[in-house]
């Protein structure tokens, strides 16, 4: 059983920056690609970027490209979500996610994934 915890979450100004980390229990010896989510109460989960197992290919929805970098640390079992110009609408609960593979088809699927984290606040006032 893969467990995840999210943290960095926080509140901010718009424009400012947070880094979200997602640290991972010991995985199995198989590959597992992984993905940051983000939820506003009473709407559906959104994908907001995935990450290969190696890292090496990322992906990311169209309303974050170029102020998200996702990454990943596999010695440090941790993903991270560097977000940065961040704006009122990206307020929301963050959630990790990690499926077994080495990369997903639908990156930004939350069917794609099999674990999830409990989620952390993010909150970008104006």
């Amino acid at each position: 059983q893969v467990q995840l915890v999210e943290s960095g979450g926080g509140s901010v100004q718009a424009g400012g920056s947070l880094r979200l980390s997602c640290a991972a229990s010991e995985f199995p010896q198989r590959p597992y690609f992984m993905g940051w989510f983000r939820q506003i109460p009473g709407m559906e989960r959104e994908g907001v970027a995935g990450i290969s197992t190696g890292g090496g290919v990322t992906y990311y929805a169209d309303s974050v490209k170029s102020r998200f970098t996702i990454s990943r640390d596999n010695a440090k079992n941790t993903l991270y979500l560097q977000m940065n110009d961040l704006k009122p609408e990206d307020t929301a609960i963050y959630y990790c996610a990690a499926g077994e593979g080495q990369y997903s088809t639908r990156p930004l699927q939350p069917s794609s994934y099999r674990y999830w984290g409990q989620g952390t606040q993010v909150t970008v006032s104006s």
